[in-house]
């Protein structure tokens, strides 16, 4: 896909105008991060937001013991970091590619003057953000409220509505995490994550083969929560 295309599939940048997609192409510029690699690290100068292009990446934070958190898996044509514009903060989390992944790179001050010059942009800024906030703290809540097991399946849900790939009425999730990733995802042990995957296994709601899970039943899932 031509970038101009890409850019206005964007929600951000949907009502750009041709004049300003003319400076987002001049100083966009495009990256490979390999599996692994990290694109930025928490308390790095927050400089820059990225685009995906093309791959996943995953956002986490790093506990005092050492722990990773993981915040949020990022996939093409999310954008990564908007919280550090028109602020001089650093990234408050580490985003790492959790696959080989392709981003564009916009300079803050760049896509800062283009925000500055268009009302639509701007506004559309301020409800991802928004979004990003009720995102948190409806994560904290249920963090706070549920059990593990509650938590699992939420997760799993909101992974299916996001990479589930439909065959014969059942969802495989589209998204090879490890079970420590996973239980990084609900603030948990792998161990104890493996027990809930395979206590959903055995009560016939998920199917796991190695690394992919196959949700069987949505609804009977979401009866569950």
């Amino acid at each position: 896909m031509v970038f101009d295309n890409y850019i206005r599939e964007i929600p951000i940048f949907s009502g750009i105008s041709d004049k300003e997609l003319d400076k987002i192409k001049k100083v966009a510029k495009e990256r490979l991060y390999k599996k692994g690699n990290i694109l930025f690290s928490e308390g790095d100068r927050g400089n820059s937001i990225f685009i995906v292009k093309h791959g996943k990446v995953k956002v986490y934070k790093t506990s005092n013991d050492g722990r990773e958190i993981i915040l949020d898996i990022k996939d093409d044509g999310d954008v990564i970091a908007e919280v550090v514009l028109f602020s001089d903060i650093a990234y408050p989390a580490t985003v790492e590619a959790i696959e080989d992944t392709k981003v564009y790179v916009l300079k803050n001050k760049d896509i800062e003057e283009i925000i500055r010059n268009n009302a639509e942009i701007a506004l559309e800024m301020i409800k991802v953000l928004n979004k990003r906030l009720k995102e948190a703290q409806k994560k904290l809540k249920n963090m706070a409220l549920d059990d593990t097991y509650a938590r699992m399946i939420k997760i799993l849900l909101q992974l299916c509505e996001k990479y589930g790939l439909q065959e014969s009425g059942k969802y495989k999730l589209d998204l090879k995490l490890t079970r420590e990733e996973l239980a990084n995802l609900i603030g948990t042990s792998r161990e104890t994550a493996s027990r809930m995957l395979n206590r959903l296994d055995n009560e016939n709601l998920i199917k796991i083969r190695g690394r992919d899970i196959i949700i069987l039943s949505k609804s009977k899932l979401k009866k569950w929560v």
